[in-house]
């Protein structure tokens, strides 16, 4: 069976690093760091990492920039606010990203009971530590089993409404309709690989082994899932194909991942 992207004893092994980031990356890095610390100062807790550019396969123009701030409190509204016009200025200012995007959260629910699936295995096992004290230290290690795979992909079904309404708002311009293709594509892919993670047992975040990792178990899918997987990476604004996935893929995947590993725990 294939074990990639775990450790010898099991255990997914943490993504990225900031030595892995590329060069033409490494000032968008150095600015972001320095305004975390100017915006938030003494309310941060920790910042990190995630995505294309701590793993390295960031392409100059097509990768976002995609940070998440661990702060010693809940957020407010303003904290994401000031997060918003740090992702605007920092996209504005850096031709080699395609946006940037500002995850906000508390310190307390990172390490919370119900979030130590979700949240907390992500900052552990998906983010790199930027600034202050890695959150990882006081998480478990993790194994790609269907807790796992229940706590972070067993709500799809709740996300299908909104993505409709998503869909109608955006229009019909292709400027538009552009980046739902590519967010709606990512989070099927992800989906329905962690539908099969227990069974291939490894860890990927690659959308293309992603998507061949689903295909072994579901060949019936299979071609659906690649087109997903390359329009995550390079996505074109058809209204079509995100019709496809609110009427057919989404609803079929949010079925089968209730029946094989249950539904997510409720959220406050």
């Amino acid at each position: 069976m294939p074990n990639k992207g775990l450790d010898s004893r099991g255990y997914i092994e943490r993504e990225g690093s900031l030595g892995l980031i590329p060069r033409a990356f490494r000032p968008v890095v150095a600015t972001a760091r320095d305004r975390v610390l100017d915006v938030f100062g003494a309310r941060l807790h920790s910042a990190y990492l995630y995505g294309s550019i701590p793993r390295g396969t960031a392409r100059v123009g097509r990768s976002d920039l995609d940070l998440l701030l661990a702060l010693r409190e809940e957020p407010t509204e303003a904290d994401r606010s000031d997060a918003r016009s740090l992702d605007e200025a920092l996209d504005k200012e850096f031709p080699q990203i395609d946006g940037a995007g500002t995850l906000l959260v508390g310190r307390e629910q990172v390490l919370s009971d119900l979030e130590r699936h979700d949240l907390g295995w992500f900052v552990a096992c998906l983010c790199t530590p930027l600034l202050g004290e890695d959150l990882a230290e006081d998480l478990p290690r993790y194994r790609p089993d269907t807790l796992l795979a229940r706590e972070t992909n067993g709500d799809l079904a709740l996300f299908l409404p909104r993505w409709r309404e998503r869909i109608t708002e955006a229009g019909a311009s292709e400027e538009a309709l552009r980046p739902l293709v590519r967010f709606m594509s990512r989070h099927l892919v992800r989906t329905a690989f962690t539908l099969v993670m227990p069974r291939w047992n490894g860890w990927t975040s690659d959308l293309t082994e992603m998507a061949e990792a689903f295909g072994t178990y579901y060949p019936e899918r299979a071609a659906q899932l690649r087109k997903a997987a390359v329009l995550g990476y390079e996505p074109r604004g058809d209204a079509a194909v995100l019709r496809s996935y609110v009427d057919g893929l989404g609803p079929w995947l949010a079925e089968e991942y209730a029946r094989v590993h249950g539904i997510k725990k409720p959220r406050p």
